[in-house]
């Protein structure tokens, strides 16, 4: 039998498959779509509204998380930054940037037993401060570090 013959109907077959689930309610494709994600705080033009929008508008200061960013990043464009939690029950991370258009840069929520670690690549428009913010028993926690920006990111 002809290879590209037998691909074809393995394909149409598995797609029949499915269709036939979805049709018949045992498959719901909509639930697997992403959560509805926060408007009102990647739209924040300040970083007090940012942290409004998250919740986390009377963060604390906490030594249990951990935020690696260098000190002086060559090139403002492609910043590395991670993330960790030591803060038992952690159910959200959130990045911010001072002095960016839209402060909130990257937010990430944990299931139960999921590990609070999260390394990004992010812009910085100029020398900032960047902040991270844990979610942990209800309660918001903070940590923060200024990276200084030799060459721009986000204006050039």
């Amino acid at each position: 039998m002809n290879t590209t013959r037998r691909t074809v109907l393995k394909s149409t077959a598995g797609s029949g498959v499915l269709a036939g689930l979805i049709s018949a309610g045992l498959l719901h494709p909509t639930q697997v779509l992403a959560a509805d994600w926060n408007k009102a705080a990647f739209e924040a033009k300040d970083m007090a509204g940012a942290m409004k929008g998250v919740g986390a508008a009377s963060a604390a200061d906490s030594k249990d998380i951990v935020l690696k960013a260098p000190d002086i990043a060559e090139n403002g464009a492609v910043v590395p930054v991670e993330v960790i939690s030591n803060i038992p029950g952690t159910t959200a991370l959130s990045i911010f940037v001072d002095k960016n258009p839209s402060p909130l840069s990257a937010h990430f929520d944990f299931a139960n037993g999921a590990l609070p670690e999260v390394a990004v690549r992010l812009k910085l428009g100029q020398t900032s401060m960047v902040k991270a913010v844990a979610k942990a028993g209800g309660k918001f926690y903070t940590v923060q570090k200024e990276v200084k920006v030799t060459v721009g990111g986000c204006g050039g």
